[in-house]
């Protein structure tokens, strides 16, 4: 078998780099796009049913929960699947600079996030991705020799599979008249659940976990190994690396990408939010399995433009730390949701305004913020990083940052 970084495949060598700030701010910006989206399945039992709350029938409501649908919903997932990706390759240039094997490397820190990801989702938020990140990427781990080409066409072959099959589905509900209905006791059973006592929650948590794993599998798993390939490939190629060998290319990629990934959010955001439920909104998933990535991408190459400036870089440093700690970030999410919304603390499930609900995030995220940077003032890695290194490379990596001489 070839070694990861060799010239082969058409991939170009690697040689040791410092770590990049870039890739780190662009997951801390994914980062808040994921809490913005999830805080809904905590606030709103509504939240991802076939109906939207009645508690909320105003007109800024439904303006609120478009805006939610249009530009975050089922897009910023994508763009942190595609750093994962993008990571998967970094790790393998760790592995050949340490001399260590890389095989059971990955295969220690996957199963280790796949115990994450179960206690996460057992215990804070049914919800839970870090599981179907473990698994799907072994599978990247079993696909790790293929060309760019191969890759990155398996993932468009992933994209337009899936994207089609939902289309036709949704087509033939819309011939058949099929539509599921507005939502029945399934909300109110989630929200007494989650503002009943901290038992009631951790059993909702745990008794919903499979389920909502088996449709995130369903709904996810075909997209998120898709951009797991193509960050791949940005891996491989060193894309991220500036100075960017796509930049002259960055105005016309976004004169494609933007325009239709927005077309196509669009119309995901108006049939999901007033048409839930039936054949338009599973079309319109179908759509946002071939926009949504475009859209995500030109999220990437605005944000990456947009670190050109001094003013751009003064926002890459202030990301970077949140997404050096995205890991730790993402769990601290789940927890503080749970202590507003749920039986751990307030229980304020289905009780505050779309717009509390929509504030919230920036408020949670702003306070992520220094607390990550003061953390790596003193440690290397975040605590959920540091466990999962630790099982990685099977020692325990250094807790404190060791002072200079």
């Amino acid at each position: 078998m070839n070694l990861p970084f060799q010239p082969v495949n058409g991939y170009p060598p690697a040689t040791p780099a410092p770590r990049l700030q870039q890739v780190d701010a662009l997951r801390g910006f994914a980062l808040f796009g994921i809490l913005t989206v999830n805080i809904w399945s905590f606030a709103d039992p509504y939240y991802a049913s076939s109906s939207t709350n009645p508690a909320y029938p105003g007109a800024l409501d439904h303006l609120i929960r478009w805006l939610l649908w249009t530009f975050f919903e089922a897009k910023f997932y994508l763009l942190f699947s595609f750093l994962f990706g993008y990571s998967f390759t970094l790790q393998m240039l760790s592995a050949e600079r340490s001399g260590k094997r890389f095989v059971p490397r990955m295969l220690r820190r996957q199963l280790a996030l796949l115990g994450l990801g179960l206690a996460h989702g057992a215990l804070l938020f049914y919800g839970d991705i870090l599981s179907l990140y473990a698994l799907l990427g072994l599978v990247l781990l079993a696909l790790r020799d293929l060309s760019a080409r191969w890759a990155a066409g398996l993932a468009i072959l992933l994209l337009t599979g899936s994207a089609m099959l939902f289309l036709l589905f949704g087509i033939e509900l819309l011939n058949a008249g099929v539509y599921s209905g507005p939502a029945q006791g399934e909300p109110v059973l989630k929200a007494m659940a989650l503002g009943g006592s901290a038992l009631d929650t951790l059993v909702f948590n745990a008794s919903h976990l499979p389920e909502t794993a088996a449709a995130l599998w369903l709904l996810q798993a075909p997209s998120t190994l898709a951009m797991f390939l193509l960050g791949y490939v940005a891996g491989r190629k060193r894309l991220l690396v500036a100075p960017y060998r796509f930049a002259r290319h960055t105005p016309r990629l976004l004169a494609i990408t933007l325009p239709v990934g927005l077309g196509g959010a669009l119309l995901y955001g108006y049939w999901t939010a007033y048409f839930p439920g039936g054949g338009l909104e599973v079309m319109g998933y179908g759509i946002s399995q071939l926009s949504a990535p475009l859209l995500s991408a030109s999220y990437g190459m605005l944000l990456l433009k947009a670190f050109d400036s001094s003013a751009g870089q003064r926002l890459c440093q202030w990301l970077a730390p949140l997404g050096r700690m995205s890991l730790s970030n993402y769990l601290l999410q789940s927890l503080i949701l749970n202590l507003l919304f749920t039986g751990y603390g307030l229980g304020l499930v289905d009780r505050l305004p779309t717009l509390w609900i929509a504030l919230l995030p920036i408020a949670i995220y702003l306070l992520q913020r220094p607390l990550s940077a003061l953390w790596l003032r003193h440690h290397p890695y975040g605590p959920g990083e540091w466990l999962l290194r630790a099982v990685t490379i099977g020692a325990w990596p250094d807790w404190r940052t060791p002072l200079k001489a």
